[in-house]
């Protein structure tokens, strides 16, 4: 489906008379259409019977599994709320009606959304690194695509080498991998390796895969490999941000999982405790370096990149500590991600074009907060925004009764029970002194300010559609009555985990 979407619309694109009758805006709905078509389509594909432990396709280059496909349909989900929400503008002669008419922007998410759904599904070192780099070179021309900003140019250039870099990684360790065992298929590897515990090649296959495993890390910003997130995140549009902050870590997690799930039950010990240990030890530095340097930040999407990485390390624990309570934990904690931060930067963009403070030229600037300052007073302007954001904060601070709290909870009550008291003890001191800077940005809005000034948006004038104010209520008020009904979210991720270990 995405496929054929994709080649649709590049002829459409590429056609002057259909480029010039067509609206950008109705690429992006098409877009979010067949983004929910694509989901409803994996969603049917449940049915089949033997899918619970995992069918084979394309002689065993894709394996698709339960939880392959219910990813599939969460990406293909996430996707399409991000469309919906596309803000639509009313005049033509500004900046943002010229930024708008990038109709490139559609056919990029569909690139990186099939690139994103073929590596959940990868079995292979061939189709896991072309899928990969499908993913990894949307979001570089992602990042790039507003060409009238020099900052967002810098960030797609900077994400672009270091991207690059490590794909490199991921590509040595894939070569060194095949170079010792003469195989590409995956399940073949672990299956060679668990018959022959005192191969010679041992340590050139756990190279290998320690490349993979550190390249990956690279591309979901975990600690030590983490430098490029803030920046490229404050440097790059927000409605660009929201993608880059989401959908890559998605597919590249559950990857993951699958990789660690097939280690930590099949192979040898040597593997499994090599893996757990890079997990582990980027999980305490993601923990920390989030947290800590986070405290210090005055532009708000640099603060939710170091936010990100902090969040990465809980991901990361509970994926090290590989049981099923953990594994159920984990898969929670992603969705709990996804749709938090979905939700912020969803705020952030609505924010983006009702307050455009401290701009000289509002027609000559990106619609985008930058700094926390620009926040000041919300709350006396837009209650309903700023009580949505609070909302969002708290809920990843981890305040109680909100959704992000169960998700910290099972994955320190997992780690508890798996006796990590050391990093379990570290993760609850870090959500304790994170919750300082997420209460910087909650004063800041609700702090009145009458010296700011608003400036007239008569000549860029542009509306949040009401998807768009649709979508922020929903998702704010799940976060807010989860615990009325939990029930649906926990059992479904409960029955993911059991099926990883007992298929």
């Amino acid at each position: 489906m995405i496929l054929c979407s994709l080649l649709i619309f590049i002829v459409a694109i590429a056609l002057p008379s259909m480029n010039q009758n067509i609206r950008t805006i109705l690429y992006v709905r098409v877009t979010s259409i067949i983004f929910i078509y694509a989901g409803a389509l994996a969603f049917n594909a449940l049915y089949i019977q033997s899918i619970g432990s995992g069918i084979g396709i394309y002689s065993g280059f894709f394996q698709v599994t339960f939880i392959s496909q219910l990813f599939d349909i969460f990406i293909f989900l996430i996707g399409s709320l991000i469309l919906i929400s596309w803000p639509y503008f009313t005049t033509e002669s500004t900046v943002l009606e010229r930024i708008s008419k990038t109709r490139e922007y559609s056919l990029i998410v569909l690139f990186t959304s099939l690139g994103a759904s073929l590596l959940v599904s990868s079995a292979d070192l061939i189709s896991m690194y072309l899928s990969i780099e499908l993913q990894s070179f949307g979001v570089y021309i992602l990042s790039t695509l507003y060409r009238e900003s020099e900052s967002a140019t810098s960030a797609g250039l900077k994400y672009f080498l270091l991207g690059s870099l490590s794909s490199c990684i991921i590509l040595l360790g894939s070569s060194i991998l095949y170079t010792y065992s003469g195989l590409t298929n995956l399940e073949s590897i672990y299956n060679l390796i668990s018959v022959n515990e005192n191969t010679p090649n041992l340590q050139g296959l756990i190279l290998g895969l320690v490349l993979i495993i550190v390249g990956y890390l690279f591309k979901v910003s975990a600690a030590p490999f983490h430098n490029w997130a803030p920046d490229v995140y404050d440097e790059s549009p927000t409605v660009v941000t929201i993608w880059l902050t989401i959908m890559p870590k998605i597919s590249i997690l559950i990857f993951l999982l699958e990789i660690q799930s097939q280690i930590g039950n099949s192979i040898l010990p040597i593997f499994s405790i090599s893996l757990k240990n890079i997990l582990l030890i980027s999980s305490l530095l993601s923990l920390l370096i989030g947290t800590i340097v986070g405290l210090s930040q005055t532009k708000i999407k640099r603060l939710l990149a170091y936010s990100t990485i902090s969040h990465i390390g809980f991901i990361l624990l509970a994926l090290a500590i590989n049981t099923e309570q953990s594994i159920d934990s984990f898969l929670f904690y992603i969705i709990q991600y996804s749709l938090t931060n979905l939700n912020s930067f969803l705020i952030l963009i609505a924010l983006g074009y009702i307050l455009p403070y401290y701009r000289a030229s509002y027609e000559e600037s990106l619609p985008d907060v930058n700094y926390i300052s620009e926040l000041k007073g919300l709350f006396f302007k837009n209650p309903i925004l700023s009580l949505s954001l609070t909302i969002c904060l708290f809920s990843m601070a981890g305040v109680p009764p909100l959704l992000g709290f169960f998700s910290k909870q099972f994955v320190l009550y997992s780690a508890m029970q798996s006796e990590y008291y050391f990093l379990a003890i570290v993760a609850i001191l870090v959500s304790v002194i994170s919750a300082s800077y997420y209460l910087k940005i909650i004063k800041v809005l609700h702090t009145e300010n009458k010296g700011i000034v608003v400036l007239s948006t008569s000549k860029g004038e542009s509306y949040l559609s009401s998807l768009h104010s649709f979508m922020i209520s929903t998702l704010t008020l799940f976060i807010l009555l989860f615990i009325v009904k939990p029930s649906i979210l926990l059992n479904s991720t409960q029955l993911l985990a059991l099926s990883l270990f007992y298929f």
